[in-house]
């Protein structure tokens, strides 16, 4: 992978790196293949909208969360700061969801005590979502000069959130229409996710098959 493959998937960048050092695509697959999963039983793909989701536990752990963070502190030691930050970030979204689902943490059973608002746990997951929502859409002001295939998938994401927290702080059943939105939102930005990721591994030295990524404005060199 040449320097400039590097900043099209990576645009802050600006350290020459070598070869096959590029850990972006791992930090994207990690985050698509975790969000997808999450997000077709958020649409009700498998099991009921709403249903039980503890299989994506491990997942959430693991791939999208440890490989992610991992990945993160790699883009810190080829200086990229946007990688950086939003692969540990999320990364860390990650193990702190799979934290919510493992009993052990007490997160949820806190919330099951009959002298508490019932609304409470509903509530917490909606101000979590919404808070990731905020901090997705910081971030997607940052990829307006990258590609449109990154900033694509920023802004759908930072919609994805927006959806899943009103389904909870709106109080509404399981399965609700905007839970089932944003699960399909999370669909598609899963799909872009792969996109980019696929788009920063297919460089000339490993295949022929090249993927536009549709490269926004670049500022002028002060």
């Amino acid at each position: 992978m040449s320097h400039e493959d590097f900043k099209v998937s990576n645009h802050h960048n600006n350290t020459p790196v070598g070869p096959f050092i590029n850990p972006g695509p791992l930090g994207l697959s990690a985050f698509a293949l975790t969000t997808f999963v999450l997000s077709l039983f958020n649409v009700g793909a498998g099991v009921p909208s709403g249903g039980p989701v503890q299989v994506v536990t491990g997942l959430a752990c693991f791939y999208g969360g440890i490989a992610q963070m991992l990945a993160g502190m790699w883009e810190f030691k080829v200086g990229n700061n946007f990688g950086a930050t939003a692969f540990t970030s999320y990364g860390a979204f990650w193990l702190s969801y799979a934290a919510i689902l493992i009993p052990g943490f007490g997160i949820i059973p806190a919330y099951d005590g009959a002298t508490i608002d019932p609304h409470a746990l509903d509530n917490a997951l909606g101000i979590f979502l919404l808070s990731w929502g905020i901090f997705t859409f910081i971030l997607w002001i940052a990829t307006l000069r990258s590609t449109v295939a990154l900033s694509s998938m920023f802004f759908v994401l930072t919609l994805t959130f927006f959806f899943l927290a009103s389904g909870h702080l709106a109080h509404l059943e399981a399965g609700n229409y905007p839970t089932r939105v944003g699960g399909g939102l999370g669909i598609v930005t899963a799909l872009l996710a792969w996109y980019n990721a696929a788009a920063g591994l297919y460089v000339p030295s490993a295949t022929f098959v090249r993927l536009p990524v549709g490269p926004l404005g670049h500022p002028h060199s002060e």
